[in-house]
């Protein structure tokens, strides 16, 4: 099915103010998972517009202006390594897809989540499985929390350059894994997974350990038109 027509399916049902949900970053050994919300209208098509795991970067990056230009809103959830490893992954991605949700400026009719249930919010809501190639909102939050994403370790990568966090943005590539093994993991590494514990190094000190929290995102900022909005500091490269 088309992604735009799978969404106005449920708008036809009455849903007129739905939600997309995705994160990005569940599976790399450092840094952050973000979550986003996009509520689309049901009148704008995006040409290109798919899972963000399809789409080179530069086009990535076209991609997310394009959807911050049409959108109706757009909320974004982050959580931070060390909460990761206090509560796990999966919990983890749970309370940032909480958080995108409750970013946004108006609750929404209806979420549509890619493959997560969120209990804890009492909106109606599916998860469809593979959600980001079914419906063109969670399309569109894939792109936008995969971009805030990648620009967050872009600004990691100013603190801890010996590890490449620019190039492979935590994931456990070759290259990563042997600079944890020379440099020993650092503060944003995960320290429950077991690529990183298993090293059995000392983890590195620097003074750099709070990145995120200084350029942690309240809100997205509001200018004159909420269709302007963007994600600080990922507003901008």
């Amino acid at each position: 099915m088309d992604i735009y027509r799978y969404d106005e399916a449920f708008r036809e049902k009455g849903l007129k103010r739905i939600a997309g949900i995705d994160e990005a970053g569940r599976g790399p050994l450092a840094g952050p998972v973000v979550a986003s919300a996009v509520v689309m209208p049901g009148v704008e098509r995006i040409k290109g517009l798919r899972d963000s795991k399809k789409v080179p970067e530069k086009e990535r990056e076209f991609l997310f202006l394009e959807i911050l230009s049409c959108c109706l809103d757009v909320g974004v959830g982050i959580i931070e390594a060390d909460e990761i490893d206090r509560i796990n992954i999966l919990k983890a991605t749970r309370r940032a897809m909480e958080k995108a949700v409750k970013d946004l400026t108006t609750e929404p009719d209806f979420l549509l989540i890619d493959a997560v249930s969120l209990p804890a919010l009492h909106i109606k809501q599916i998860s469809p499985i593979k959600g980001e190639s079914v419906s063109a909102s969670i399309a569109a939050a894939s792109i936008i929390a995969k971009v805030v994403r990648d620009r967050l370790m872009r600004q990691y990568h100013k603190a801890y350059p010996e590890y490449g966090f620019e190039k492979h943005k935590g994931y456990g590539t070759k290259e990563h894994m042997d600079n944890i093994q020379n440099y020993g993991p650092c503060p944003i590494h995960r320290k429950s997974f077991d690529k990183v514990m298993d090293l059995m190094l000392p983890f590195k000190e620097t003074p750099n350990t709070n990145i995120l929290r200084e350029v942690s995102l309240r809100g997205v900022e509001r200018r004159s038109n909420l269709k302007t909005r963007l994600p600080r500091p990922w507003g901008s490269q």
